[in-house]
């Protein structure tokens, strides 16, 4: 690895190029609607994992068009009082796989919401949360599924899902507050989520090395996936690049941030070939509300890995 985008001073002052859809806002608006219209109440399974320290309860609540998807929920064992809420979205190509998997926030002292990642799962950790809608032709992988329209884009569900995911999180009877939290693909939805919820909604916002950011940037200073599949979808496909470019502008990062007032918590790695550091400095610098940024200047997209997750408890700390 190398450094191999703008010099920090630049970065620091760098904005996304690429404007918002004129429709952003009711498209969104639209999608949500119809998915609270179809939503059902939340089904809540304990779960005995002999793990003795943790609560776990297996959550189903409905995401995009209605659909089924699951979620861990982990709490500190025997605490009934309230407590704040941790959602949190996972990397590209992984599901939520087991519950001993998560305990970092749950020692903390927060309940965890983990949400599963539709159609994932088969990369890195197991996920349960089918995808049944199809799709067009696409490039192996995630982000070119459904491109060529907005409407059957695959992260106009997996979105959906996490701001369901969000107010499935709200409505526990416990909850005292609630923040969204996540690395790389999940750093991305949790600044989708956050931008899509009303001011007041969220706590606090966690995004580290966020991925779908600054996107028509993104994919053409980096050959690295996941973006590259997208630069491999317009090479077969010529004819149809400008069309797929205008539909990821409806779930570019930096267009969300835009959006958040909440306090906000990014990292961002000067060698991270996967999630460009220009990318990140884009969505962060459309951040409206409080912010602090934790920048890594020899990490690729490792971003700051274990350290980071203490920045993240410390910041989450502070806000509740």
């Amino acid at each position: 690895m190398a450094l191999f985008d703008l010099p920090l001073a630049e970065l620091r002052q760098h904005r996304c190029a690429t404007p918002e859809p004129t429709d952003f806002d009711a498209f969104w608006a639209a999608t949500l609607d119809e998915a609270r219209r179809l939503a059902a109440p939340a089904v809540l399974s304990p779960v005995d994992t002999g793990l003795r320290a943790v609560d776990t309860t297996d959550v189903t609540f409905t995401g995009f068009g209605g659909q089924p998807v699951k979620a861990w929920l982990n709490r500190p064992a025997g605490v009934e009082g309230p407590l704040p809420v941790v959602v949190e979205f996972i990397g590209y190509g992984g599901g939520r796989g087991y519950p001993h998997d998560w305990l970092l926030w749950s020692a903390a002292g927060y309940a965890h919401l983990v949400m599963d990642t539709r159609g994932q799962g088969g990369g890195w950790r197991a996920g349960d949360t089918p995808d049944p809608d199809g799709s067009g032709p696409q490039t192996p992988g995630f982000l070119t599924r459904g491109v060529l329209d907005p409407q059957t884009y695959y992260y106009r569900r997996l979105i959906t899902d996490a701001v369901r995911a969000v107010e499935t999180a709200r409505a526990l009877p416990f909850a005292s507050g609630v923040l969204v939290s996540g690395i790389s693909q999940g750093g991305g939805l949790a600044l989708a989520a956050a931008g899509l919820s009303s001011p007041g909604d969220l706590a606090g916002v966690i995004a580290g090395v966020p991925f779908l950011c600054d996107i028509r940037r993104a994919v053409t200073i980096t050959d690295r996936a996941p973006y590259a599949e997208f630069a491999a979808f317009c090479r077969l496909n010529p004819s149809r690049a400008a069309l797929a470019l205008s539909t990821v502008d409806y779930v570019d990062g930096a267009h969300f941030a835009a959006r958040i007032t909440a306090p906000a918590l990014l990292s961002a790695a000067l060698m991270d070939l996967t999630c460009p550091p220009s990318t990140v400095f884009a969505a962060y610098n459309a951040l409206r509300g409080p912010k602090e940024l934790e920048l890594y200047e020899w990490d690729g997209h490792d971003g700051g890995q274990g350290h980071f997750s203490s920045r993240a408890v410390a910041f989450a700390n502070a806000l509740v």
